[in-house]
């Protein structure tokens, strides 16, 4: 098999934790309904087939400068107050979502080709969306 041939794909995730709070919006919500918390666990997974000129996918500390901004955004706020959440349910696959177009706005590497966020709510449950990149 040539070099042009293999399917080997590398793969980054850098993780985050933070406690914030949220309601559900849906209908007969039950005790999801009241405002609680969650300590969040957020895994930022790039995934690309090619390295960077430095051997890099992607360069870990421009992934934690841009987790130190939204674990500040989300740290301790309510969700439901947050405008990327306005007339969502803030579930935490929606949460999934709009921290993926956070992630993608403020890195700009151009090797990954490839984002998905999981956040776990609890230690049993999390949810993910997945996303190609282009540079």
């Amino acid at each position: 098999m040539s070099h042009s041939e293999n399917t080997d794909a590398y793969e980054l995730t850098v993780t985050r934790d933070f406690i914030a709070q949220h309601f559900l919006t849906v209908p007969d919500p039950g005790p999801e309904g009241d405002v609680h918390s969650h300590h969040f666990t957020t895994e930022v997974r790039f995934t690309g087939d090619e390295l960077g000129d430095y051997g890099y996918l992607v360069d870990i500390d421009a992934v934690e400068a841009v987790l130190d901004a939204l674990e500040a955004r989300y740290r301790d706020a309510l969700l439901n107050d947050l405008p990327e959440f306005e007339d969502l349910n803030p579930s935490i696959e929606h949460f999934a979502r709009l921290f993926g177009d956070r992630v993608e706005d403020r890195l700009s590497d151009p090797t990954p080709t490839g984002l998905t966020v999981r956040i776990w709510e609890d230690d049993v449950s999390w949810a993910s969306h997945s996303r190609r990149l282009d540079g």
